[in-house]
């Protein structure tokens, strides 16, 4: 982990040690999401845990490589859900496949592959959401346990609902949201068009004036189409809270953005002083390979150059 990841560690650590009294570890309740952003944040949990404050996971069996039954330094909450590991597994499959083939087809294919993607997994997120937060011996334990702090990742949403219905502080972790939605709804962050180009765009800083109009045509089209996707979760936080809500005013009150990558990897958008760089958390030294790996390398690389 380098030096710069450590600070921002340490920064975070700082923050939430405010949160809580003195003379007692903190209690945190993470609203995790599978794979890749599972693995950063978990670094996260590892460090708190070995801070002695007490980490909860929230975890359904749809969970992927969140294992409750194996052994951890964190807690874990298991709540049942209708949705299965299965229906999780072919919904990345199909992510995966889509992230490495749709910038080769063409402009409009690629809005509407895109689009009928995230409405899938806008669907599995919110009915996940919904079997937690309708789960009222899950929520009574919640309450019971008196957190001190929610820790969410802001691509799958329901961090913030929980925060809002515990009545405690939230904080995010992010790397970035389609179209920056979230970063320009929620915050208010702004994304001049003209040289910040849409996320997911493949385009780059230095645009021309056809690839600015066409940058414009994708933030249209972001902010057109989430429209329709954030209505149900308008709907449901506020049949959830019992007053009217919408889901970027429960995503704006989030204490603190934690951002997984690093500044100068990014175009460069304007900040709030509770946005913090944290690229490279998960990054640890490389160990030496075994003897007999190496060897095998070894031999790999001579076959290669000497294949005709």
């Amino acid at each position: 982990m380098n030096k710069m990841s450590l600070k921002c560690l340490s920064f975070l650590l700082l923050q939430l040690t405010c949160y809580f009294s003195s003379g007692r570890c903190g209690k945190v309740l993470v609203w995790p999401v599978e794979h890749s952003h599972w693995i950063n944040i978990n670094t996260i949990l590892d460090e708190l845990a070995t801070r002695d404050h007490e980490v909860t996971v929230l975890a359904s069996p749809a969970s992927i490589l969140i294992d409750p039954n194996k052994p951890s330094v964190t807690k874990f909450e298991t709540f049942p859900s209708s949705l299965t590991k299965d229906d999780y597994k072919k919904f990345i499959n199909r992510y995966v496949k889509t992230s490495m083939y749709a910038a080769k087809v063409s402009f409009w294919t690629y809005f509407s592959t895109w689009k009928n993607l995230f409405k899938e997994y806008t669907d599995i997120t919110l009915k996940l959401c919904q079997d937690a937060v309708s789960n009222k011996r899950l929520m009574a334990k919640l309450q019971e346990s008196r957190f001190d702090v929610v820790l969410a990742d802001a691509i799958e949403l329901c961090g913030e609902l929980l925060a809002e219905i515990l009545n405690i502080p939230l904080v995010y972790s992010l790397h970035f949201s389609p179209g920056y939605l979230v970063e320009k709804h929620s915050v208010k962050l702004p994304f001049p068009p003209s040289y910040v180009p849409v996320v997911m765009s493949e385009l780059s800083d230095h645009m021309t004036f056809t690839e600015r109009v066409k940058n414009i045509i994708f933030i249209l089209y972001f902010d057109f189409w989430f429209q329709t996707f954030n209505e149900k979760w308008n709907q449901f936080y506020s049949e959830a809270l019992g007053r009217p809500t919408t889901l970027f005013e429960a995503m704006g009150k989030a204490d603190m953005w934690l951002i997984q990558t690093c500044w100068d990897f990014e175009f460069p958008p304007r900040l709030l002083p509770n946005f913090e760089f944290v690229g490279g958390l998960h990054c640890k030294p490389a160990k030496p390979l075994p003897k007999i790996t190496y060897s095998c390398f070894l031999w790999c690389r001579l076959q290669m150059r000497l294949r005709p």
